[in-house]
């Protein structure tokens, strides 16, 4: 994942980082508000590191997933409903209503 994932969702991703940084306290999370430098530096003095170990550590989180509420991205959901649609039986649209199914309310 890029930083920008992580700047533009920066609430959404308060759980990984409670996940890989069992200390960070979510207030000073608020402070730090997606900057990169900040974060960094959040991360160096958690865990007792130079600035440099900081960024390796936290560039090593970055090559995981993306968490859940990042990806559920209207934008993003919407395209794939729309390349879902090459696997419906012809005559039937990948916006239909599925309740048939029992999934919605």
């Amino acid at each position: 994942m890029k930083w920008q994932h992580v700047q533009e969702n920066w609430p959404a991703f308060y759980e990984a980082i409670s996940d890989r940084w069992p200390d960070a306290d979510e207030a000073e999370l608020d402070e730090i508000d997606g900057d990169q430098r900040a974060f960094v530096a959040y991360i160096a003095d958690l865990e007792g590191l130079d600035t440099g170990e900081a960024l390796e550590e936290v560039r090593e989180w970055l090559r995981g997933e993306l968490p859940a509420d990042v990806v559920m991205d209207p934008r993003h959901d919407d395209h794939s409903i729309r390349l879902s649609g090459k696997y419906l039986p012809e005559g039937e649209d990948e916006s239909d209503d599925d309740a048939r199914y029992g999934d919605d309310g």
